[in-house]
């Protein structure tokens, strides 16, 4: 099957979190549908090897900050290819904490909070379903959408997004991939070969050093 026709499906972004006993955690992810109008319900699909998705239903409780479109990409790199497990995503970030949930102070248009009132289990994500509790529109700003971010962006899902499509690879040279993002560099396409990158060299997509690169091809 041809999955690049599955990224023709719109989505918004969003920067879900939580608070497990003070350690904030949170992650990306873009798959956020209100199911009912009246007494709202909102969906979340996430990935179960998410730190956040553990915190989740623990804690049962979530916020979903709406990002928009002139969002810091850095937030995107820091919140969507990183675990909360190994790091404090929330330490150089500008937050206020409102029903004990952290709401980022820019880069978003609104919030949502609410209560995990129940969890389905789908294959790989787990479908948090969500009753609002408290919800505000902080301005009026477009709305940061999956396509603008991967056109304008050139932004790239993670591997635990469902949206991940594994990049093909077609040159014969060499060829090295980010075990984090995915993200490919091919010496062919580069001034510098991989090998004589710099040591504090970083992946241009979610940060990380040359050690998180595998060569593939």
């Amino acid at each position: 099957m041809d999955k690049e026709i599955l990224q023709r499906l719109t989505y918004g972004l969003y920067l879900i979190s939580s608070n497990e006993h003070n350690k904030l955690v949170g992650c990306i992810v873009n798959t956020v549908v209100q199911i009912t109008s009246e007494d709202p319900i909102l969906s979340v699909s996430v990935n179960k090897n998410n730190y956040t998705n553990k915190v989740l239903k623990e804690q049962k409780k979530i916020a979903i900050n709406i990002l928009s479109s002139d969002i810091d990409p850095d937030i995107i790199k820091i919140f969507g290819f990183q675990s909360s497990k190994n790091v404090n995503k929330f330490l150089d970030v500008s937050y206020s904490l409102i029903d004990e949930m952290p709401i980022l102070k820019k880069g978003i248009c609104g919030y949502i909070i609410g209560d995990i009132i129940d969890v389905i289990d789908v294959n790989t994500h787990n479908i948090f379903l969500i009753k609002v509790t408290n919800l505000k529109k902080v301005n009026d700003n477009d709305n940061l959408t999956y396509d603008y971010y991967r056109k304008f962006m050139k932004g790239k899902s993670p591997k635990n997004a469902p949206t991940y499509i594994e990049e093909k690879v077609e040159s014969d040279d060499k060829v090295y991939r980010c075990m984090i993002c995915g993200h490919l560099y091919k010496d062919s396409e580069n001034e510098v070969k991989f090998a004589d990158l710099p040591d504090d060299w970083v992946c241009p997509v979610c940060g990380v050093g040359k050690d998180k690169f595998e060569r593939i091809q």
